[in-house]
């Protein structure tokens, strides 16, 4: 059992545990979850950016591998696994259902690696990973794209530690 009082740094202890994992459940409105998704990833854009953007959402893709630990959660029914990507101004959240329950897999950007695939694209944070697909490879590729852009800006824009 987590004590409340522990503290690692200045933050909690269940932050870092979370910010480890990052496979979390949102199906219920908790505001701690939301407060370490978006200390993570960062508050979503606004209207205005989101318009200036053209969208910050991806379709559907289908998830067709896993690591081991996503992949237990993926085997829990028998449907398809689909999922979409939301971009965050430091990182990406892919969401996706299973028995009834959200999952997000968090991913921020200085922890993404994108790899291109012969059926899609690869996400991968330390060891775990998800390969998505489309049906449309021209909208994977340019949602990719800007994926790839927007990690770019903000590696850039960090200062050198």
């Amino acid at each position: 059992m987590l004590r409340q009082g522990l503290n690692i740094f200045g933050k909690p202890l269940f932050f870092h545990y979370f910010v480890k994992k990052m496979l979390l459940n949102l199906s219920y409105n908790d505001p701690k979850v939301d407060a370490m998704v978006n200390e993570t990833v960062g508050m979503p854009f606004s209207l205005k950016n989101r318009i200036l953007l053209k969208g910050i959402g991806s379709g559907r893709f289908y998830i067709s591998q896993a690591s081991a630990g996503l992949l237990n959660i993926l085997v829990l029914d028998q449907n398809v696994n689909w999922c979409n990507v939301e971009m965050r101004p430091r990182g990406i959240i892919v969401r996706f259902r299973k028995l009834l329950e959200t999952y997000a897999f968090v991913v921020p950007y200085h922890k993404l690696t994108l790899y291109k695939t012969d059926f899609g694209y690869s996400l991968h944070k330390d060891a775990q990973f998800l390969t998505l697909q489309a049906a449309d490879s021209k909208e994977l590729k340019k949602f990719m794209d800007k994926i790839i852009s927007f990690k770019a800006n903000y590696l850039t824009d960090q200062p050198d530690f």
